[in-house]
């Protein structure tokens, strides 16, 4: 862990709001918060370098700050235990299904009067561990469960003779193991845990699939069917927890008499096909009995759940922007990201940025495994922020990174330390610029509109989910970062609304508006992405699975869900490659009398330098394809380069390795367009068609240029009453 770090309840407030923070420190001590305003968060000293203003005026405090654990692992707590007659057997049972190798891990524990009973499964086979009278004894079928299959375990103590029998069946058939322990009845259960054992502190959790945990007053000799619980055992159940009665919330229901029901602690993945799925239905609101499973990780994390450690009330008056609390403590510092939107209702500057909070979200704490001797090297020569998920893997990962037994993460939250979304973090070892992504890359936009003197608010993803396109309706122009890449369906109905009420829409990165994501009101910090079919994807959802478990919608790409990203901005997703670029060259479009004032001053090749990758157009770049919805009467300016040699084009194109969906060549596909046109409302939308564009708006020395120029133009122009 950091010597110091944190997280903060919101992104965001208006003046008026309260930020509350998290902080935890590597040992306990004395912490000095103050208030800094990000202006550029590039540690490069061949860029315009680390800009935080310091506030003194706003905050400088200090408290004891103390040292505060994360609990990673996804598990039920089940509120009390079954009511057992002192005399009655007990056979506690589950259906268990897992991915792939891995150690054994608890199911299905209950605890109570100085004793406990655990249900684990692994690779190796089912196994049970019950503690009596301090003693511990054990007992293992050691027959192998066979991978992507279900498996029903059970384990049943008779007290009159004191037998203990475990068993587990499935496809590779029946074993059981047995042994007899003191007669007399076990302590009464006082809670149960699914997935987890030890009720004061959570451990030893379970990484795989659950269903129909339950709990009987009988002594099961024999499961004949995986799927079909004996006669003896079904007439005497005492609770039975039913997954596919809440999912997309937080609870559990017990069906079964005693109404044991439970929360869901760390968000496991639901949705997901049970032991029952027929394939007949591939979304769970259609057939919720065929996805009664629960998939539970080891590493899932939803709320780190740490203690308040200061509050900032926003002043009135405190003008919109981007700021951070600086931390600072023995051994080390860190910031914590916060923006202050305008006041409700109005806005306090003729333009907008809309920060792509959701996007920062889902790539939070990306472990890439690039951070070697060389990365390290370099963040120290820069002074650039010096934790890496790689290393500091306390806090849960990415969207792009995968579960211990290989499932995709399909949940961020934001309730955690985000270590990459820091001032100053690098992504890369960037040979030809600084390497940066996300939140510090789009700083550089940042930075640029500070450096011209042009005044702009502050929202963010969530604001707009949150409150719709009243929040940007006041602003003349609005812009988008480096890569706004995952959105809501209320997010582009606003941002269409927008444009086509008359707004002006800059769309200033690459591979923007491509996932679809869904969030759940009543848990605002998490979002989920469903990687289903098409696209260029980390990881794949599993077949059957691709239906959100938050709103139940469709997951995947924007494309298709029918909103390509050129229905919105004229441009899509077309080509990616490593984090290098090259230059734009003007089309015969921008030579037309009608866009003379956009290419003002801008010649005919531009950005072959920059900031990210050395170039304008490049790492991942969109294009206009009227067939997908850019308008057929969209000017396009310019188009990228020859692409290096690393790019390749996005699959979603490709209807096989020569062909492609538009009759081109693959080849020709890799390209990156800039893009204009108006709308009837008055509107109008300059897109540009590559992430690493806003590193181009600095040239060498100051933020000046042909890419600079290009997008003054364009900005001031929108901004124009």
């Amino acid at each position: 862990m950091p010597p110091v770090t944190g997280y903060l309840d919101r992104l965001s407030r208006r003046p008026g709001g309260r930020f509350t923070a998290h902080v935890s420190l590597r040992a306990p001590g004395p912490c000095r918060v103050r208030v800094v305003r990000v202006v550029s968060a590039d540690p490069n000293p061949a860029g315009p370098g680390m800009d935080l203003r310091p506030m003194p005026e706003l905050l400088d405090l200090s408290f004891e700050g103390r040292h505060q654990p994360v609990q990673l692992g996804s598990h039920a707590l089940i509120h009390g235990g079954p009511r057992f007659g002192a005399e009655e057997p007990r056979c506690w049972s589950a259906l268990v299904w897992m991915r792939g190798e891995q150690p054994a891990a608890t199911v299905l524990s209950a605890e109570g009067g100085g004793g406990a009973v655990a249900l684990r499964a692994g690779t190796a086979g089912a196994e049970a561990e019950v503690t009596l009278g301090g003693a511990t004894h054990r007992l293992a079928t050691q027959q192998p469960l066979a991978p992507r299959a279900w498996h029903r375990l059970w384990l049943a103590h008779d007290p009159g003779t004191g037998r203990l029998l475990l068993g587990q069946t499935g496809p590779g058939g029946a074993a059981t193991a047995e042994m007899r322990l003191p007669a007399g009845p076990m302590p009464a259960a006082q809670g149960v845990l699914i997935a987890a054992r030890g009720i004061g502190g959570p451990c030893d959790h379970f990484t795989g699939k659950i269903e129909a945990p339950l709990a009987a007053a009988a002594f099961a000799e024999s499961w004949p069917s995986a799927l079909d619980i004996p006669p003896v055992a079904a007439a005497a159940i005492r609770a039975h927890w039913d997954f596919a009665r809440s999912i997309g919330t937080d609870a559990v229901a017990d069906i079964g008499p005693d109404a044991l029901h439970g929360t869901l602690m760390n968000a496991p993945t639901q949705a997901v096909v049970g032991a029952c799925w027929s394939g007949r239905e591939t979304c769970w609101r259609h057939a919720a009995e065929d996805y009664a499973a629960i998939h539970f990780h080891a590493d899932d994390i939803e709320d780190c759940r740490w203690a308040p450690s200061f509050l900032f009330d926003v002043p009135e008056g405190m003008a919109s922007g981007c700021y951070a609390f600086h931390l600072t403590a023995e051994g080390g510092e860190d910031w914590l990201p916060f923006y202050v939107l305008p006041p409700r209702g109005r806005a306090t500057a003729p333009v907008a940025f809309l920060a792509s909070t959701f996007t920062y979200q889902a790539y939070a704490n990306h472990a890439r495994g690039n951070a070697d001797t060389a990365y390290h090297a370099r963040v120290a020569a820069w002074g650039a922020y010096p934790h890496n998920p790689d290393q500091a893997r306390a806090f849960g990962f990415s969207t792009y990174n995968r579960h211990p037994d290989g499932s995709g993460i399909a949940l961020s939250s934001r309730l955690r330390p985000i270590l990459t979304m820091r001032p100053g973090y690098l992504t890369f070892n960037d040979a030809r610029g600084s390497g940066l992504r996300h939140y510090p890359a789009d700083t550089h936009l940042l930075a640029w509109l500070e450096a011209q003197g042009i005044a702009f608010d502050v929202i963010t993803d969530e604001d707009l989910d949150d409150e719709g396109p009243g929040l940007i309706a006041p602003y003349r122009a609005l812009l988008t970062g480096s890569h706004p890449e995952y959105h809501t369906d209320r997010m582009l109905d606003a941002l269409t609304d927008y444009r086509d009420g008359g707004g002006k829409l800059l769309y200033l990165g690459g591979n923007g508006f491509y996932w679809r994501i869904a969030r759940d009101p009543a848990r605002p910090h998490l979002i989920e992405v469903r990687r289903a079919e098409g696209g260029i994807r980390a990881w794949d959802a599993e077949p059957g699975e691709y239906h959100h478990q938050l709103d139940g919608q469709l997951g995947g790409l924007w494309r298709r869900n029918r909103r390509p990203p050129q229905m919105l901005v004229g441009v899509g997703f077309s080509a990616q490659g490593l984090f290098e670029g090259t230059h734009f060259q003007r089309l015969p479009d921008s030579h037309a009398p009608e866009h003379a004032w956009i290419m003002e001053g801008v010649p005919e090749q531009f950005g072959d330098t920059g900031l990210s990758g050395g170039g304008a157009a490049g790492f991942e770049l969109d294009r206009a394809d009227v067939r997908l919805g850019t308008p057929p009467e969209a000017a396009i300016l310019a188009r990228s380069g020859p692409p290096p040699s690393s790019f390749v084009t996005v699959p979603e194109e490709l209807l096989s390795h020569v062909a492609t969906v538009t009759g081109e060549r693959p080849a020709d596909l890799q390209r990156g367009e800039i893009v204009y046109f108006t709308t009837p409302g008055g509107g109008a939308v300059f897109s540009v068609g590559s992430i690493t564009f806003c590193g181009s708006l600095w040239d060498g020395q100051a933020f000046a240029g042909p890419v600079s120029r290009l997008l003054e133009n364009v900005l001031r122009r929108f901004m124009a009453p």
